[in-house]
């Protein structure tokens, strides 16, 4: 992490600010209404154990671009979010297993990347001050002992080998009442965790294996709608337009023409509102792997002729995502230009929301200096800055300009609420299949 003045706030270049300034005005103005509809949507649909939600911030529209269901990276929030985080998984739990005494966090299987079990770390840390005994399983076959690994800030973990007997998991004598993923099951659901008896959190069903973007932004395109309605604003000032395609092969050129006229079409919607707006941008589309993180299997067009001369390179770029996967269905989304920059070197800058349950705890900023304004910045080289103030994804403050940064924030905060709402949703639609 580097040691950026907690104090500095991001610097927003935009000449086109009016739309995103009505927004913001919007959100202010409509606190206690806002308030009141989440926490009855959110009694209708519990919210996940914990999420988190990358926005895009383009001066003329705020909106998010992908919610991760299994978030890393809670290292990078502001040290001063910790009571938070403890607090709101001291509730989360209570509410998913009463009577836990006992939690496993099941990671990644990469242990070679020190600064994700950072962020594995930190959750154990917390869900311990939080009043519970957590240990960390491991889905690793070649860790058969207690391993050791020491990490960057000087911290060390146990993994521990995960023994399943009967319909339960366990590692050495523990036995916990619960086991909360922080692995998003992108190599498949591993048969050892298959109808437990232990309460699963997130579910199995909410891995990547069964889940797919286009899949959650569809309801989130029904949540935005709704609280567009409340607020009384152009749901698409807070929603990228969408579509997806069929089954693709890169390597085999198959799919091609299915995914270039729907490029075509999704450019075509993105420049008449654009036009509406009079907003002078170039529109662009973001065409991304349907399943998986990590900013794998991502690239970024203007036209649909640059699909079709894609080199091999870029073919086989797009090919692969995580775990050795095979993209085999894209969502293409309309591209959102960040808008924001930090430093003197202004580094272009997108926020992330960290949620725990339907609170909102943090969350920081993913910069990178080689990336414009217009690229995907979950890439390596990026670095990370936590959010300015350790309250402001909570409450506005009435007393401070509207275009201050706790203001600009709070916006982040319920903007990042909505897309944790369409994923309480699909859960709900999850369990109902």
């Amino acid at each position: 992490m580097n040691s950026q003045n907690l104090s500095t706030v991001p610097h927003l270049i935009t000449a086109n600010s009016h739309p995103i300034e009505e927004i913001e005005r919007h959100i202010l103005a409509r606190q206690d209404e806002i308030e009141l509809w989440f926490r009855q949507q959110f009694n209708r649909s519990p919210a996940p154990f914990y999420a988190s939600v990358d926005l895009r911030n383009a001066g003329f529209k705020l909106a998010p671009v992908d919610t991760n269901l299994f978030p890393a990276g809670f290292n990078n929030l502001n040290p001063a979010s910790k009571p938070l985080c403890i607090q709101a998984i001291q509730i989360t739990l209570e509410r998913f297993c009463p009577e836990a005494r006992g939690i496993m966090i099941v990671p990644e299987n990469h242990t070679r990347n020190l600064f994700y079990l950072e962020n594995v770390a930190t959750i154990q840390e917390y869900i311990s001050l939080a009043g519970y005994r957590c240990a960390l399983g491991t889905l690793r076959e070649d860790i058969t002992t207690p391993t050791d690994i020491t990490l960057p800030s000087g911290r060390a973990i146990t993994l521990y080998p995960i023994v399943r007997n009967g319909d339960q998991i366990s590692i050495g004598d523990f036995i916990p009442c619960a086991i909360v993923l922080n692995n998003d099951l992108s190599g498949g659901r591993p048969k050892i965790l298959e109808k437990i008896s232990q309460t699963l959190i997130p579910p199995l069903d909410l891995g990547w294996t069964n889940r797919f973007k286009s899949d959650h932004f569809q309801i989130y395109d029904d949540v935005a709608n709704s609280f567009a309605e409340l607020i009384k604003i152009d749901p698409w000032l807070i929603n990228p337009l969408f579509t997806n395609c069929g089954a693709i092969d890169f390597m085999k050129r198959e799919g091609e023409d299915c995914l270039a006229k729907n490029t075509e079409s999704l450019l075509k919607r993105i420049q008449l509102k654009y036009d509406e707006y009079g907003i002078t941008d170039k529109p662009y589309v973001v065409i991304k792997a349907d399943q998986g993180t990590y900013g794998m299997g991502i690239m970024v067009v203007s036209s649909a002729e640059e699909l079709r001369k894609l080199n091999r390179k870029q073919r086989t770029s797009m090919s692969t995502i995580k775990e050795g996967g095979d993209t085999s269905e894209v969502i293409l989304q309309e591209g959102v230009p960040t808008r924001e920059t930090w430093g003197e070197n202004r580094l272009t800058a997108e926020p992330v929301v960290y949620m725990i349950d339907h609170y909102v705890v943090g969350g920081f900023y993913r910069m990178h200096s080689k990336k414009s304004a217009t690229d995907n910045l979950n890439s390596p080289g990026m670095s990370f800055q936590p959010l300015a103030f350790a309250e402001a994804c909570n409450t506005p403050d009435p007393e401070l300009d509207e275009d201050a940064s706790p203001n600009r924030f709070y916006a982040y905060g319920v903007i990042g609420r909505l897309a944790l709402l369409a994923a309480a949703r699909e859960i709900e639609e999850s369990k109902a299949e």
